[in-house]
């Protein structure tokens, strides 16, 4: 008799080749045999059942502790050919409820009045810069870059994202910058060499980060123009931004605080200012953190909708100037940091472990596979406070990313960060 585990793949799998050997030893042939063939093994029963019981948790778990083995093919590979034949990860009513508890435990969390975001910060961004230089390009950008034109490199690409960044926020002479989740500093120094007499304040709540920003802006003569700081954005009182930009950290604000972000933004927006906001976003609410991220890589995270950021935006009196959906960017980028990280396996095993590379390699593959098959997104909004701030067309984007590629020719080179 077909064990639970087997039915339950053999429903799913009809497209596509995959060779499984279970725990007991029975090797199937899955799918109508085309593409290529993965061929995958489970080590025991235990991982057997639980993989079975809890999917979306225990597949990451199990591959991390080498106990789901891929001997042909690799993570990413497997995960597509399943998310190929369905996007459904409930298949009974255990699961299902497992997955509404997940929802409301996840919700629960990020209504409490009980700040976690250093906390959750810490748990990623603070693990060795080493780990970051495995595969991040030279200015290292951990955010979605912009393929345009495509074909580009992965450096070329993270310059373009920050070229179309800046070119939306119309830099001028002499204005005040603030970055909620300034990263390694690359986006603040980008931005302050681009603009004569800018005054950049980058805040993070990742004390990695923060060393590894001040080091870089202290090597390129920037401290007097550049400041980083360890800050929550609640905290932030006093002077207003006549720009505000923030790249990749809206994922990590969480539902239940998008009124208060956006009533800070409100706060420290000039008058005339106009902020960019680029953040992942989703074609419909989840309402919820896929289990394996929120436990191992992001805890406290969440993908919004459109639909789920307009609505506090809007109150807290801001204005919407413009909305760009940039799909697929994401799963290009994913990819080049996957195959550098996969080529540098042994550094980044000698700086952690096996069960540490094979989490991350799992990470990387389960987010490329979210942008190619799962519909996920980058949303980029542009917001103001002055429906003047910004001009009545597009056409202004092309004509500053033209004169932000005449700075790029004569800008210095960036320099390695050494550790």
């Amino acid at each position: 008799m077909a064990s639970a585990f087997l039915s339950i793949v053999q429903q799913i799998i009809r497209k596509g080749s995959l060779k499984l050997t279970l725990a007991n030893g029975e090797t199937h042939l899955i799918g109508d045999g085309t593409g290529e063939t993965v061929v995958a093994r489970l080590a025991d029963q235990e991982a057997e059942d639980a993989i079975r019981r809890d999917p979306t948790m225990k597949l990451g778990e199990m591959y991390m502790q080498g106990r789901f083995i891929l001997e042909q093919g690799n993570i990413y590979d497997f995960l597509s050919l399943v998310k190929q034949n369905t996007t459904n990860e409930i298949f009974d009513f255990k699961m299902a409820a497992l997955l509404l508890g997940r929802i409301a435990w996840q919700q629960l969390k990020s209504r409490v009045p009980v700040n976690r975001n250093k906390h959750n910060v810490a748990h990623h961004y603070d693990l060795s810069a080493k780990l970051f230089d495995l595969f991040l390009d030279e200015d290292w950008q951990y955010s979605c870059a912009y393929f345009e034109p495509p074909g580009i490199s992965l450096d070329e690409a993270q310059l373009a994202k920050k070229r179309h960044i800046a070119a939306k926020l119309l830099l001028q002479p002499n204005q005040r910058i603030l970055e909620i989740g300034s990263g390694w500093g690359g986006m603040g120094m980008y931005l302050t060499e681009a603009t004569d007499g800018a005054d950049f304040t980058g805040i993070t709540l990742s004390e990695e980060q923060l060393k590894v920003s001040r080091a870089r802006a202290e090597k390129r003569g920037l401290a007097d123009r550049v400041r980083f700081e360890l800050q929550d954005y609640r905290s932030m009182t006093g002077k207003k931004f006549d720009r505000i930009v923030s790249v990749g950290m809206f994922e990590h604000v969480g539902i239940g605080n998008y009124a208060n972000f956006f009533r800070k933004v409100s706060d420290l927006l000039d008058d005339n200012g106009v902020m960019v906001l680029h953040s992942i976003g989703r074609p419909k609410p989840s309402f919820g953190t896929n289990a394996f991220i929120e436990k191992y890589i992001f805890p406290g995270g969440y993908i919004p909708s459109v639909g789920e950021v307009l609505p506090p935006l809007e109150k807290a009196g801001l204005l919407v100037k413009d909305v760009e959906i940039l799909p697929m960017h994401y799963a290009y980028t994913l990819r080049h940091w996957r195959e550098r990280f996969v080529a540098r396996k042994a550094e980044a095993v000698a700086l952690y472990d096996e069960q540490f590379f094979r989490m991350w390699e799992f990470y990387l593959a389960g987010s490329e596979m979210g942008f190619r098959w799962d519909e996920l997104f980058i949303l980029q909004i542009q917001i103001a406070k002055n429906q003047f701030a910004v001009p009545d067309n597009r056409n202004y984007i092309a004509h500053n990313e033209t004169k932000l590629k005449e700075f790029e020719a004569r800008r210095a080179p960036l320099e390695k960060v050494i550790f």
